[in-house]
Protein backbone atom coordinates (compact mmCIF):
# COMPACT_ATOMS: atom_id res chain seq x y z
CA UNK A 1 0.00 0.00 0.00
CA UNK A 2 2.83 2.19 -0.13
CA UNK A 3 2.21 3.03 -3.81
CA UNK A 4 -1.20 4.55 -2.85
CA UNK A 5 -0.08 6.29 -0.03
CA UNK A 6 2.63 7.90 -2.14
CA UNK A 7 -0.04 8.98 -4.94
CA UNK A 8 -2.09 10.56 -2.16
CA UNK A 9 0.25 12.34 -1.00
CA UNK A 10 1.72 13.46 -3.82
CA UNK A 11 -1.93 14.58 -5.06
CA UNK A 12 -2.96 16.11 -1.88
CA UNK A 13 0.28 18.54 -2.26
CA UNK A 14 -0.48 19.21 -6.08
CA UNK A 15 -3.77 20.49 -4.55
CA UNK A 16 -2.14 22.72 -2.01
CA UNK A 17 0.97 23.90 -4.60
CA UNK A 18 0.88 24.14 -8.45
CA UNK A 19 -2.61 23.65 -8.81
CA UNK A 20 -3.60 26.51 -6.12
CA UNK A 21 -1.52 28.88 -8.26
CA UNK A 22 -2.44 27.43 -11.69
CA UNK A 23 -6.51 27.07 -10.92
CA UNK A 24 -7.35 29.76 -13.73
CA UNK A 25 -5.29 27.76 -16.57
CA UNK A 26 -6.56 24.31 -15.38
CA UNK A 27 -9.90 25.80 -15.56
CA UNK A 28 -9.54 26.98 -19.32
CA UNK A 29 -7.74 23.81 -20.53
CA UNK A 30 -10.40 21.70 -19.20
CA UNK A 31 -13.43 24.03 -20.75
CA UNK A 32 -11.35 24.97 -24.20
CA UNK A 33 -9.10 22.06 -24.85
CA UNK A 34 -5.14 21.60 -26.01
CA UNK A 35 -3.50 23.68 -28.17
CA UNK A 36 -0.02 22.54 -27.54
CA UNK A 37 2.32 23.52 -30.61
CA UNK A 38 5.13 20.88 -29.03
CA UNK A 39 4.89 17.02 -29.57
CA UNK A 40 7.88 15.52 -27.27
CA UNK A 41 8.61 11.92 -27.68
CA UNK A 42 10.45 10.56 -24.84
CA UNK A 43 11.62 7.60 -23.29
CA UNK A 44 9.21 6.23 -20.41
CA UNK A 45 12.44 6.33 -18.31
CA UNK A 46 11.29 7.90 -14.89
CA UNK A 47 14.49 10.09 -14.60
CA UNK A 48 13.48 11.80 -17.58
CA UNK A 49 10.49 14.15 -17.17
CA UNK A 50 10.32 15.91 -20.58
CA UNK A 51 7.75 19.27 -18.76
CA UNK A 52 10.40 19.11 -16.43
CA UNK A 53 13.80 19.53 -18.43
CA UNK A 54 11.90 22.35 -20.37
CA UNK A 55 9.80 23.92 -17.54
CA UNK A 56 6.45 23.13 -19.16
CA UNK A 57 3.03 24.37 -17.50
CA UNK A 58 0.22 22.24 -18.18
CA UNK A 59 -1.19 22.52 -21.79
CA UNK A 60 2.21 23.66 -23.50
CA UNK A 61 3.37 20.16 -24.50
CA UNK A 62 2.03 16.79 -26.06
CA UNK A 63 4.37 14.01 -24.48
CA UNK A 64 4.96 10.30 -26.02
CA UNK A 65 6.51 8.12 -24.06
CA UNK A 66 8.01 4.48 -24.26
CA UNK A 67 10.46 2.32 -23.97
CA UNK A 68 13.77 4.40 -25.60
CA UNK A 69 11.78 6.95 -27.25
CA UNK A 70 11.51 4.90 -30.77
CA UNK A 71 9.56 6.28 -33.86
CA UNK A 72 8.49 3.22 -35.45
CA UNK A 73 8.51 3.04 -39.36
CA UNK A 74 5.26 2.50 -40.80
CA UNK A 75 3.43 -0.63 -40.52
CA UNK A 76 0.63 -1.29 -42.93
CA UNK A 77 -1.07 -4.28 -40.09
CA UNK A 78 -3.73 -4.86 -37.96
CA UNK A 79 -1.57 -4.28 -34.74
CA UNK A 80 -1.81 -1.64 -32.13
CA UNK A 81 0.28 1.21 -32.92
CA UNK A 82 0.37 3.88 -29.61
CA UNK A 83 3.24 5.75 -30.55
CA UNK A 84 1.97 6.04 -33.73
CA UNK A 85 -1.38 7.10 -32.97
CA UNK A 86 -0.52 10.00 -30.59
CA UNK A 87 1.88 11.26 -33.86
CA UNK A 88 -0.69 11.17 -35.90
CA UNK A 89 -3.43 12.85 -33.79
CA UNK A 90 -0.66 15.33 -32.82
CA UNK A 91 -0.03 16.05 -36.27
CA UNK A 92 -3.46 15.80 -38.23
CA UNK A 93 -5.80 16.65 -34.79
CA UNK A 94 -3.94 19.29 -32.39
CA UNK A 95 -1.56 20.83 -35.79
CA UNK A 96 1.55 20.99 -33.48
CA UNK A 97 4.27 23.09 -35.20
CA UNK A 98 7.24 20.68 -34.12
CA UNK A 99 8.50 17.51 -33.02
CA UNK A 100 11.05 16.24 -30.70
CA UNK A 101 12.37 13.09 -30.46
CA UNK A 102 14.93 13.15 -26.85
CA UNK A 103 16.97 10.73 -26.30
CA UNK A 104 18.86 10.24 -22.68
CA UNK A 105 21.56 9.23 -20.93
CA UNK A 106 21.84 6.02 -19.24
CA UNK A 107 18.90 4.26 -21.53
CA UNK A 108 17.85 1.20 -20.37
CA UNK A 109 16.24 0.61 -23.39
CA UNK A 110 19.40 1.20 -25.58
CA UNK A 111 21.51 -0.87 -22.89
CA UNK A 112 19.07 -3.88 -23.67
CA UNK A 113 19.89 -3.66 -26.99
CA UNK A 114 23.30 -3.72 -27.14
CA UNK A 115 23.10 -7.02 -24.78
CA UNK A 116 20.82 -8.30 -27.25
CA UNK A 117 16.95 -7.98 -25.67
CA UNK A 118 16.14 -7.19 -29.32
CA UNK A 119 16.97 -10.93 -30.95
CA UNK A 120 15.52 -12.99 -28.14
CA UNK A 121 12.01 -13.79 -28.33
CA UNK A 122 11.50 -15.04 -24.79
CA UNK A 123 12.17 -10.99 -24.07
CA UNK A 124 8.45 -10.58 -24.75
CA UNK A 125 7.00 -6.99 -25.94
CA UNK A 126 10.44 -5.53 -25.28
CA UNK A 127 12.12 -7.98 -27.08
CA UNK A 128 9.52 -7.33 -30.29
CA UNK A 129 9.84 -3.32 -29.85
CA UNK A 130 13.75 -3.30 -29.24
CA UNK A 131 14.29 -5.78 -32.48
CA UNK A 132 12.98 -2.64 -34.87
CA UNK A 133 16.79 -0.56 -33.68
CA UNK A 134 18.66 -4.14 -33.80
CA UNK A 135 20.26 -2.75 -37.49
CA UNK A 136 21.32 0.61 -35.73
CA UNK A 137 23.16 -1.46 -32.82
CA UNK A 138 24.32 -3.62 -35.83
CA UNK A 139 25.55 -0.23 -37.70
CA UNK A 140 27.18 1.10 -35.00
CA UNK A 141 28.86 -2.06 -33.56
CA UNK A 142 30.71 -1.58 -37.26
CA UNK A 143 32.82 1.39 -35.47
CA UNK A 144 34.58 -0.80 -32.50
CA UNK A 145 33.77 1.33 -29.62
CA UNK A 146 34.51 0.91 -25.97
CA UNK A 147 31.29 -0.07 -24.00
CA UNK A 148 30.97 3.81 -22.72
CA UNK A 149 31.03 4.78 -26.57
CA UNK A 150 28.63 2.46 -27.77
CA UNK A 151 26.00 3.38 -25.41
CA UNK A 152 26.57 7.12 -26.20
CA UNK A 153 26.70 6.71 -29.90
CA UNK A 154 23.75 4.29 -29.83
CA UNK A 155 21.51 6.82 -27.84
CA UNK A 156 22.28 9.33 -30.61
CA UNK A 157 21.64 7.18 -33.42
CA UNK A 158 18.25 6.05 -32.48
CA UNK A 159 17.13 9.85 -32.00
CA UNK A 160 18.57 10.13 -35.48
CA UNK A 161 16.98 6.82 -37.02
CA UNK A 162 13.68 8.13 -35.28
CA UNK A 163 13.59 11.07 -37.03
CA UNK A 164 14.35 9.74 -40.41
CA UNK A 165 11.41 7.10 -39.08
CA UNK A 166 8.97 10.19 -38.85
CA UNK A 167 9.48 11.41 -42.24
CA UNK A 168 8.28 8.10 -43.66
CA UNK A 169 4.97 9.13 -42.88
CA UNK A 170 3.12 10.82 -45.63
CA UNK A 171 1.47 13.36 -42.80
CA UNK A 172 4.62 14.10 -41.16
CA UNK A 173 6.62 14.54 -44.15
CA UNK A 174 3.95 16.61 -46.63
CA UNK A 175 3.48 19.06 -43.50
CA UNK A 176 8.13 19.80 -43.36
CA UNK A 177 8.11 19.84 -47.14
CA UNK A 178 5.44 22.47 -46.81
CA UNK A 179 6.86 24.28 -44.05
CA UNK A 180 4.29 23.71 -41.62
CA UNK A 181 6.42 21.45 -39.50
CA UNK A 182 9.91 21.03 -37.83
CA UNK A 183 11.71 17.92 -36.78
CA UNK A 184 14.13 18.47 -34.12
CA UNK A 185 16.31 15.45 -31.92
CA UNK A 186 17.64 16.05 -28.79
CA UNK A 187 19.51 14.33 -26.34
CA UNK A 188 19.57 15.10 -22.33
CA UNK A 189 22.36 14.26 -19.83
CA UNK A 190 20.49 12.94 -16.66
CA UNK A 191 23.93 13.08 -14.57
CA UNK A 192 25.13 16.76 -15.41
CA UNK A 193 21.20 18.24 -16.72
CA UNK A 194 22.80 19.24 -19.85
CA UNK A 195 20.74 19.41 -23.33
CA UNK A 196 22.29 18.67 -26.98
CA UNK A 197 20.10 19.67 -30.15
CA UNK A 198 21.02 18.17 -33.07
CA UNK A 199 21.39 20.17 -36.51
CA UNK A 200 20.57 19.86 -39.64
CA UNK A 201 23.59 17.57 -40.54
CA UNK A 202 22.07 15.76 -37.11
CA UNK A 203 25.08 16.56 -35.45
CA UNK A 204 24.31 17.15 -31.36
CA UNK A 205 25.53 20.24 -30.00
CA UNK A 206 25.41 21.13 -26.12
CA UNK A 207 22.89 24.12 -25.80
CA UNK A 208 24.33 26.89 -23.02
CA UNK A 209 22.51 26.79 -19.60
CA UNK A 210 21.80 30.55 -19.78
CA UNK A 211 21.25 32.96 -22.35
CA UNK A 212 24.62 34.82 -23.75
CA UNK A 213 24.96 38.52 -23.48
CA UNK A 214 24.02 38.73 -27.37
CA UNK A 215 20.82 36.69 -26.95
CA UNK A 216 19.92 39.80 -24.42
Amino acid sequence: MVGMEKLIKGYQSFRAGDYAHQKALYEELGRNGQNPDIMLIACADSRVDPTDIFDAYPGQMFVARNVANLVPPPDANESYHGTTAAIEYAVKVIGVGTIVVMGHESCGGIQGCIAGLGRKPEGGYVNKWLSQINHVCDRVSERNLSDPEMQFEMELETVRQSLTNLMKYDFVRERVEAGELQLLGAYFSIIQARLMLADENGDFKLIDVAPTDSDA
